[in-house]
């Protein structure tokens, strides 16, 4: 008897993979990437699961994405979740790592895949990494079910919350330094830290996230405590300062007494390493323990997507401050290791 052929639902929300070449260079083209798929029969092998292409209007680049359409991502994944038996998103590069991180935040209760991808060069033109992408993430997406939001990119399954853009230019566009990927699709397509399940066919929870006032600095030599005392003044709920090293900051005492007050005002101040790889370890070094004792908490290895997106999450909801740092340490969707 043959097997029923899987049906994966597509939300093409913009980016690369689906741009029309112009006289201005390459634009979102609506209708242009179903009829590129069309005329492309790999995608209509007996191999592949049946899959529908809806298009949003307006198509957008990724770089004007906003909470709001994490939001409209998340909405509409949850209107057809009962008919699909998993979900592809395709996104521009330069947030894509962003929305991975927001949407593993937001659905509570997954038992179905859903995988996020796109492409550095477009799908019509020559030498596209889009299509190499899209039937992979078809293809896993029906037979290979982890109950995750994954980023799929040059033959790698990332978790969505560990992944970040690594290059600009390259097909490896994405890494995910502090955690291997959920599956490598090589010549064999391999299970790594994924975990291949049934699909549970109870309802999705979609969390609603809401725009928050989140400040992100990043510390070089010589910064000026000024510089933290415009940033941490209302409406700022938190702040992500990306730290040195294992988490360490200048022994400043006016920078110590910006960021103290800062705390005592009540805003969350998350220390995250401007390492592309490793944790924050804030009793390493003195330079770290300061910033713990004025209350600056640890975001050990959280990717600064991550970080951000975990923040709108938690500040989306009815939490008191003491809850919200203690859930901002508590690795709730796979994104901090043990």
């Amino acid at each position: 008897m043959t097997a029923k052929r899987k049906r994966i639902y597509v939300a093409y929300t913009g980016g690369t993979i689906g741009m029309q070449k112009s006289a201005q260079g390459y634009v979102p083209a609506p209708g242009f990437l179903t009829e590129c798929v069309k005329k492309m029969p790999e995608f209509f092998r007996a191999e592949m699961p049946l899959f529908d292409i809806h298009e949003y209007t307006p198509l957008m680049d990724s770089s004007d994405m906003s909470p709001n359409d994490w939001q409209r991502i998340a909405d509409d994944i949850q209107d057809h979740y009962a008919d699909y038996d998993g979900f592809v998103v395709l996104h521009g590069t330069d947030t894509m790592a962003y929305t991975a991180s927001a949407l593993s935040f937001m659905f509570e209760n997954l038992g179905k895949p859903v995988i996020i991808t796109g492409s550095q060069i477009p799908l019509a033109a020559l030498r596209s990494d889009g299509q190499t992408n899209l039937l992979n993430a078809l293809y896993i997406a029906a037979n290979y079910p982890i109950h995750e939001v994954g980023l799929f990119f040059n033959n790698q399954l990332y978790r969505g919350n560990r992944a970040t853009k690594a290059d600009a230019n390259g097909f490896n566009a994405f890494e995910s330094p502090n955690f291997r990927p959920l599956l490598e699709a090589g010549i064999q397509i391999t299970v790594k830290a994924g975990i291949v399940k049934e699909l549970d066919p109870s309802p999705l929870r979609v969390r609603r996230v809401t725009p928050q006032h989140i400040g992100v600095i990043t510390l070089y030599p010589g910064i000026s405590p000024v510089v933290f005392d415009h940033l941490l003044q209302q409406p700022v709920r938190a702040l992500i300062m990306q730290s040195y090293g294992v988490g360490n900051a200048p022994q400043n005492e006016q920078l110590l007494a910006s960021l103290a007050r800062g705390v005592n005002s009540g805003v969350t101040i998350l220390n995250c390493t401007q390492c592309f790889k490793g944790k924050v370890n804030m009793g390493g070094y003195a330079t770290g323990n300061g910033l713990a004792k004025i209350g600056v908490i640890s975001g050990f290895d959280m990717t600064v997507e991550a970080a951000l997106t975990k923040l709108h999450y938690l500040l989306s909801q009815d939490l008191n401050q003491a809850e919200l740092e203690r859930c901002l340490q508590t690795d709730l969707r796979g994104e901090l290791s043990p």
